[in-house]
């Protein structure tokens, strides 16, 4: 199998730097009581631009994890060193998330509630999972196994009653307290779920199972990009299969809603379909255009994605609740002061909002553009 080019691999980074930006402008707003809809999830049912952040991210995930597992058979490595290295590399995401879940690490009693699920843990168990689902078989059998997980997910989620409940779960899907994934969540994870709920997570147990198809789909496009097919051939199956699956997945969408927090089989394939399409966007202006001019700041973003995640989601906790400075005799948390002072005194609150997320997500882009221009990129 034929190694991507450069520019193939410059489209991916590319396509990763702009969602974990992405991801820190909807995360660290100046006010979460003035932001523009774009940059807010979808309530339940929907989705928005911020709903794509993080599929988009899982997709990628996906894609790599084909090609570096290939790049290094092709080295030589044999199929037990890869393995290792995949749950490895998973494991140590999923400790990451538990890790910055947990910080600051005193008082002793937060460590015992410490949010199990999470951002990363996902990351780290789609990964695992993908990786493991797409090591063997051929790709037909690949595919009845993705379709297998979506519609065994749809049929848990809608047709099986819920534990004292009245009703089948497609009765009580809208209600995010009631559905089986939050029942679940309850049963194993109560006391460790996510702090705004408590009843129920959005990055639960069974939640999970379609986030993995969400990876194997990014899979199934690595398995495509490194074909060695001619690059328009691609791009063409790009655009054609990410429209089909957008296409199925809004069709879907009219008896299992399009849901980020449920992680909808919908949800999967609508999303995966979008990112298979805006990636062969971004390949049709870096490698047949030849437009490259644009692409220095997200490729910055996307040489150390974990690195702008765990330092931007450590210095948030610091910034938004834990360092504080007295202002006229009141205790007010660092990022309020600098919010007031530097945008609030002067802008909308919205603009105002908008203004200090951008300024943090700038933060980031130098501090990842200083570890770019020394060579430094961390990797799991």
């Amino acid at each position: 199998m034929s190694t991507p080019s450069r520019e193939r691999l410059l489209a991916l980074d590319v396509f990763r730097g702009a969602t974990v930006a992405g991801m820190l402008l909807v995360n660290n707003p100046g006010s979460w009581g003035a932001i523009y809809p774009p940059l807010e999830h979808a309530t339940w049912n929907g989705w928005t631009p911020t709903d794509l952040i993080f599929p988009f991210f899982l997709f990628i995930v996906g894609i790599t994890t084909h090609l570096s597992a290939e790049a290094r058979r092709a080295r030589g490595d044999d199929e037990g060193a890869i393995l290792r290295q995949v749950l490895k590399r998973g494991a140590l995401i999923i400790l990451f998330g538990w890790l910055l879940s947990a910080f600051p690490y005193w008082p002793l009693t937060r460590i015992t509630e410490i949010r199990i699920p999470g951002v990363l843990p996902r990351i780290g168990a789609a990964y695992i999972g993908a990786a493991l689902l797409t090591r063997h078989g051929s790709l037909q059998r690949q595919v009845i196994t993705l379709v297998a997980l979506l519609y065994g997910y749809w049929f848990a989620m809608t047709l099986l009653p819920v534990p004292g409940q009245l009703g089948i779960g497609a009765n009580l899907i809208d209600d995010p307290n009631r559905s089986l994934s939050a029942w679940l969540d309850r049963l194993l994870l109560d006391g460790h779920l996510w702090k705004s709920s408590r009843t129920w997570d959005p990055e639960g147990i069974l939640s999970t199972v379609p986030a993995i198809g969400t990876a194997m789909l990014g899979v199934f496009t690595g398995r495509w990009l490194g074909s060695g097919r001619p690059l328009a051939e691609r791009l063409n199956g790009m655009f054609a299969a990410g429209a089909l699956a957008m296409m199925l997945g809004l069709m879907w969408h009219w008896s299992f809603p399009i849901n980020k927090a449920l992680w909808t089989s919908s949800y999967v394939l609508f999303t995966g379909g979008l990112a298979a399409v805006s990636i062969a966007t971004i390949m049709w202006i870096t490698d047949v255009q030849r437009v490259t001019n644009w692409t220095g700041f997200f490729v910055t973003y996307g040489l150390n994605p974990m690195v702008a995640f765990l330092g931007s989601g450590l210095m948030a906790k610091l910034i938004y609740t834990l360092v504080k400075v007295d202002v006229d005799g009141k205790q007010v948390a660092v990022q309020a002061v600098i919010y007031r002072g530097a945008f609030a005194s002067w802008l909308g609150p919205r603009d105002a909002s908008l203004a200090f997320a951008l300024s943090f997500v700038m933060f980031w882009y130098l501090v990842l553009r200083a570890l770019q221009r020394r060579g430094i990129v961390f990797k799991v």
